[in-house]
């Protein structure tokens, strides 16, 4: 049965990124324990103190919700029905660092697809909110993607993987591609504050590979709702368990998908001949 959003999914999605904000902001810059999850992708005992923080509101004020989540039980496939899907704080490896590039992110989906988005950077007091054919905001302001028509002019962002050492080439190779056409790129080391750049009208365009639900999935659907584009790195429709995706003021999404297509295909057939 298909469940009608409710005006209390945003209430709820807004206090709770909110609250992990404070959470987050309590413990930064102090001792805080910090354990290997890979090579190179850190869990720290702030993201799992949000988690544990988020999962109990949403067991009182939901009980019949399922939640999806990066620490605990993160590999539960697409649910039915009524599921948020939570990151308690992207930007783990910045924030481990102490450099003040990070957030919450949450969406609320249904059936797979979100209705309701809140992203939260308390450092820089910037709430980020869409509900899905209601727009997309910030602090309550309207948000608007960009008006650059041209990659020469775009400022462009991106992220990598946490494997990065085992595909250095394949993700090199796109990369230079797009330093040799854009005006400029960054890689700030959060998938949902890129995607939240690209509805602000900051960015202009955004692609990464590998990324979780949790990383694009209330993003995606704020950029969406300032007016841009979302798809896969094929340009199909995006998903947020496809694990991939592009996004763009919809001006340069074409000429981007140009770059990506063959340099994508390019690098995966050269990181496949050589595992």
């Amino acid at each position: 049965m298909k469940v009608a959003p409710s005006p209390q999914f945003l209430a709820t999605a807004v206090e709770a990124v909110v609250r992990a904000g404070e959470i987050q902001m309590e413990r930064f810059g102090h001792d805080i324990r910090i354990e290997k999850k890979g090579t190179i992708d850190l869990v720290t005992e702030v993201d799992l103190a949000v988690e544990r923080m988020f999962r109990n509101l949403v067991a009182e004020r939901f009980p019949d919700h399922q939640v999806l989540a990066e620490e605990l039980d993160a590999g539960v496939a697409i649910p039915s029905g009524p599921c948020w899907v939570f990151d308690p704080l992207d930007g783990t490896t910045n924030y481990a660092h102490g450099l003040p590039i990070f957030c919450a992110s949450l969406a609320l989906e249904i059936d797979g697809v979100a209705e309701v988005a809140a992203i939260f950077d308390p450092n820089r007091q910037e709430l980020f909110t869409a509900e899905r054919g209601g727009g997309a905001f910030l602090n309550g302001r309207p948000l608007h993607v960009s008006g650059t028509s041209t990659l020469v002019d775009a400022m462009l962002v991106t992220g990598f993987p946490y494997d990065i050492h085992s595909r250095v080439d394949e993700m090199l190779g796109l990369f230079g591609q797009f330093l040799g056409v854009a005006r400029a790129v960054r890689r700030l080391g959060s998938a949902a504050i890129d995607l939240c750049y690209v509805a602000a009208g900051r960015m202009d365009g955004f692609w990464e590979l590998s990324l979780k639900a949790w990383d694009t999935s209330a993003g995606a659907l704020i950029v969406a709702e300032a007016g841009g584009r979302v798809t896969a790195l094929d340009g199909s429709p995006f998903t947020s368990h496809g694990g991939e995706v592009v996004a763009t003021n919809g001006l340069i999404h074409e000429q981007m998908l140009e770059i990506i297509r063959p340099g994508r295909k390019s690098s995966l057939t050269s990181w496949s001949s050589s595992t």
